[in-house]
Formats: structure tokens, C-alpha cells, sequence
């Protein structure tokens, strides 16, 4: 699990605030490249590679959203996303999935488990950041709301 914050990129980190986000991917390239984005536009990253750890995780922080991998050994992203639904206290932390498996269905069943969004990998390096800011927004305008 990593903590660190790499250097922000002032422009675009201006609508981050340093938001705290968890990713959780098995894979070590697709993690380091997310979360070199990530903080490049000035979020703070949790990097975990397995479900398991990232409830582990999950009992000591509190991140603004998370990133979960579809398909991770152990228990998989979908199964954790519905424990996390299924919890008082971290049900209203936004899921969006990530998965390489980008095949039909895979979007309904990523809602159905509890999923706010769903981004397909390969990412595009370019549209991801916006992407992110997009479901924080959402979160913000819901937590204002609610």
C-alpha cells in the first residue's frame, strides 16, 4: 500500500484538491500507470493489489472514490464492491471498475454490484483524468444533496 503523493501538475490539479483515491489492481503496469496519472494531476493515491487487502485498506482511510479492478485473484472486484455496498460506513464511497474485459453485460453486472461508473482498459491517458474529476463531481453534487 502506498500513501505517497507525487508532484502536481498545477493546472490540472487545480479541481483535485488532492482528493484520496484507492486503487485496487492486480496488475503492476496498469497500477503504476494509473497512479502516476493520478498524481500527476494531484490526487492522492492508495495503491492495493488484491480485494482482500483493499478492505484491510478500507478500515483505517476513507478515499473519495475507488478504482477497482474487475478481475483480481482471491476475491474479485465485483464481489468486493457489494461487501462495500452491503457496509454502513463505506457504502457511499463511489466504485467505478475497471476492467480489461470490456465484453457485454460487463457494464450492467459492474452496476448491479454496486458500481457508479465503468471505465474499459486500455485507458486513454487522455480522457481518464477527466473522467475521475467527472465521478468526484458527482459525488460532490450527491453528497451536497444528500
Amino acid at each position: 500500500m502506498d500513501a505517497g503523493s507525487g508532484p502536481a501538475a498545477p493546472a490540472a490539479a487545480a479541481g483535485s484538491q488532492g482528493n484520496l483515491i484507492l486503487i485496487v489492481e492486480d496488475n503492476p503496469i496498469n497500477l503504476r500507470l494509473v497512479a502516476g496519472l493520478l498524481k500527476t494531476h494531484g490526487y492522492r493515491v492508495i495503491e492495493s493489489a488484491t480485494g482482500e487487502e483493499a478492505l484491510d485498506a478500507l478500515k483505517f482511510v476513507r478515499p473519495d472514490l475507488i478504482l477497482m479492478d474487475i478481475q483480481l485473484p482471491g476475491m474479485d472486484g465485483l464481489q468486493v464492491a457489494r461487501t462495500l455496498r452491503q457496509d454502513p460506513e463505506r457504502r457511499g464511497i463511489p466504485i467505478v471498475a475497471l476492467t480489461a474485459h470490456a465484453m457485454k453485460g460487463d457494464e450492467e453486472r459492474a452496476r448491479e454490484a454496486g458500481c457508479v461508473g465503468y471505465i474499459p482498459k486500455p485507458i486513454d491517458i487522455l480522457s481518464f483524468p477527466r473522467q475521475i474529476a467527472a465521478y468526484l463531481a458527482d459525488r460532490t453534487r450527491t453528497t451536497a444533496q444528500g
